[in-house]
């Protein structure tokens, strides 16, 4: 039985979900997936990766459920459970004093949806819960300078949204949120495909096709890949050819909202922080960051450098491991007013 306080930091995301262990570092690096029973959804089978192969299948009485959609909790339930298997199998299960959580979340997000996660965070089993906004964690994660007075601005890409926040001093001076990232991708080249060609693909499938296939720019040698489906005629299994030039088209419109998310935060950053952005340029974090072309096409709209951060996933979960390795010191200089507490 452990007699040890652990602290731990969750990114708690869309599409995945990392766990950073006090002296330990990210620990759990899973998708944000829950299988359940078919006939009772209380009745928990999988989660995380052990789930993710159910993705986008219903075999054996069983189907695969993503309880956090676009940022936001969408059955507080299941993503209690889930966080509570992740402090589990982080910590182990026998354990004296309840963990501290330190808990990242999109900008965007409602003062009932943030209650939401920090009930269900504490209906998982910790004794005290801190909020940090991601990109000012992404921030702390890529190495920026974020209590300097100087501005820095990081664009954080996840799988349900898009964190774009110019922060100073310590804080965030200006931010926006759009409920779109990978998974609106992967909904666009379903959507695609089931035009063009009247065949239905799975969510895996769709991703298989992003991470193959997508750019944000038009690639000058053409690629081209095979898929499976089912055709929406004949009810039977298909298969058809599919091209790079395609799926830069299939995605185009959530690259463009992307960009203007950052042009909104630009539009609205005070002249002497917006000239340390054009000159220390945009970071960009989360794994849609590393969407071949990102970096290039949004450099290329506003004429400032972009930069794609180091480890660009794992940003946020180092942020808050950079949080909780120096909370003292932190609390000493009076430098935790970015932190929303219970």
């Amino acid at each position: 039985m452990g007699f040890v306080a652990h602290d731990l930091g969750v990114d708690l995301g869309t599409s995945n979900t990392l766990v950073y262990v006090k002296r330990k570092g990210i620990v759990i690096s899973e998708s944000t997936i829950v299988v359940v029973d078919s006939n009772n959804e209380r009745k928990i089978r999988a989660v995380g990766d052990d789930a993710r192969v159910a993705l986008g299948r219903a075999t054996d009485g069983v189907m695969a459920v993503r309880p956090m959609r676009e940022g936001v909790i969408t059955d507080f339930d299941l993503t209690k459970s889930m966080i509570e298997y992740f402090i589990h199998k982080a910590i182990g299960s026998s354990f004296l004093v309840k963990p501290r959580l330190f808990l990242s979340y999109p900008c965007s997000i409602s003062p009932i949806e943030r209650r939401a996660v920090r009930e269900a965070a504490k209906s998982a089993g910790s004794r005290k819960i801190f909020l940090v906004e991601k990109p000012f964690a992404a921030a702390l994660g890529c190495g920026l300078p974020v209590f300097d007075p100087n501005g820095c601005m990081v664009v954080d890409i996840g799988g349900g949204t898009t964190d774009a926040a110019v922060i100073s001093l310590g804080g965030t001076v200006i931010s926006h949120s759009i409920r779109v990232g990978g998974v609106k991708m992967d909904e666009a080249i379903t959507g695609f495909i089931k035009r063009e060609f009247n065949i239905l693909i799975g969510d895996r499938t769709a991703e298989e096709v992003k991470l193959d296939l997508a750019s944000a720019l038009p690639l000058h040698d053409e690629r081209r890949a095979r898929i499976r489906g089912r055709d929406m005629v004949t009810n039977l299994p298909q298969t058809t050819e599919i091209t790079s030039t395609q799926i830069y088209q299939a995605i185009r419109e959530p690259c463009l909202a992307i960009l203007g998310a950052i042009k909104w935060v630009l539009e609205r950053t005070p002249p002497e922080l917006a000239a340390d952005v054009m000159h220390n340029g945009i970071y960009l974090t989360g794994g849609g960051a590393l969407l071949y072309g990102l970096d290039q096409m949004i450099a290329s709209e506003l004429g400032i450098p972009v930069l794609l951060a180091k480890n660009a996933t794992d940003c946020a979960a180092l942020g808050l491991g950079n949080i909780i390795e120096n909370f003292d010191l932190l609390q000493d200089l009076g430098k935790t007013t970015f932190l929303s507490q219970n």
